[in-house]
């Protein structure tokens, strides 16, 4: 029951933040319906599947709230958080083909109903569509933060692909995958917020860092869930990470300090990609503190962002920045 409430607070405090920018918000979902608009009808089909599959939109949010703690008042927001939409959607359709996932938000991955190589092909438009609206912005240096970006997180993924199935992977392997893969997109989101606003050095400088480490204590949040919450909570199936291998923190963690036999069966999971092997491997993360372990280096990394926010003046919108950060750690989903 307390988790049940716990999410329905949670989805309040989102509706609250949602609230506070529901016409940019909207702005936002109307440029995504527009400009995602192709002849080849495949395009759509698959385009829309997933753009309208469920997601928070978080990564928009920020870039939105970003802009406005820092008082712009113009509209090239609302292409820059479309674009990081479009960028993160991308990945995603080339995440779910890599990963072989079936299941994503609670509904079945465009490459389980179009195929894998619909679903890297449309994310190939996704990520051409938003340097074509990068570039009818014509600001250098938001091309410059982007396609930075995005070569980034292609590193993230082959290091997440060279990490796949190795239990040797160590912490600070998976740290680095974490910090290119995931957040250097909550990065770019919250720099680009303030690079539009055309702020300090400082600022910028801030906020990128804002982004950077709400993103990593994003992704730590996600590998606590895949191992302490529900398949309906999450929108996916339980353990889909020990299925692919992915030596997360909770597993390198749990190997670290656990006994030879948990170390062994954590081991031999990830190795052989072997969800069946779920309930001995969650018996092991428990015994060893393996989740508060995770959880805490989540919080340590939310305290450095929120430090970063005492660089912008004090707004709705830098407090609504605050509750992002708080529904990030403290989410079930």
């Amino acid at each position: 029951m307390s988790d049940t409430l716990t999410i329905k607070q949670h989805d309040r405090e989102l509706t609250e933040i949602q609230a506070l920018i529901e016409e940019e918000r909207h702005s936002v979902d109307q440029l995504i319906t527009d400009s995602l608009h192709s002849d080849v009808a495949l395009i759509n089909q698959l385009g829309h599947h997933i753009i309208n599959s469920g997601g928070k939109r978080l990564r928009p949010m920020l870039l939105l709230l970003t802009a406005r703690a820092l008082g712009y008042q113009g509209s090239e927001h609302i292409n820059l958080a479309t674009i990081v939409e479009f960028i993160h959607t991308a990945t995603l359709l080339h995440d779910d083909v890599v990963d072989s996932s079936l299941l994503r938000r609670g509904s079945e991955t465009a490459n389980a109903i179009w195929g894998d190589q619909a679903s890297v092909l449309v994310g190939d438009f996704l990520y051409s569509r938003a340097f074509e609206m990068m570039v009818s912005l014509n600001r250098m240096r938001v091309m410059e933060i982007m396609s930075h970006t995005t070569n980034t997180i292609a590193e993230g993924e082959v290091m997440q692909l060279l990490n796949s199935r190795n239990p040797d992977t160590s912490e600070e392997r998976y740290m680095a995958a974490n910090r290119c893969k995931t957040a250097k997109l909550f990065e770019a989101a919250t720099q680009l917020g303030a690079v539009v606003s055309n702020s300090t050095p400082a600022q910028e400088k801030a906020m990128a860092d804002f982004g950077l480490h709400l993103g990593i204590a994003y992704q730590l949040v996600d590998d606590v869930l895949d191992y302490s919450a529900t398949a309906e909570e999450m929108g996916k199936n339980v353990g889909d990470d020990l299925a692919e291998g992915k030596p997360t923190l909770p597993l390198i963690y749990a190997m670290r300090t656990g006994t030879e036999q948990q170390r062994e069966t954590i081991r031999n999971a990830i190795i052989n990609g072997d969800r069946s092997l779920i309930d001995q491997v969650s018996e092991a993360i428990t015994a060893t503190g393996a989740i508060d372990y995770t959880a805490e280096i989540a919080q340590r990394q939310a305290g450095v962002a929120r430090e970063s926010l005492t660089h912008l003046p004090d707004s709705p919108f830098r407090g609504a920045l605050n509750q992002l950060l708080d529904f990030s750690v403290g989410r079930r989903y």
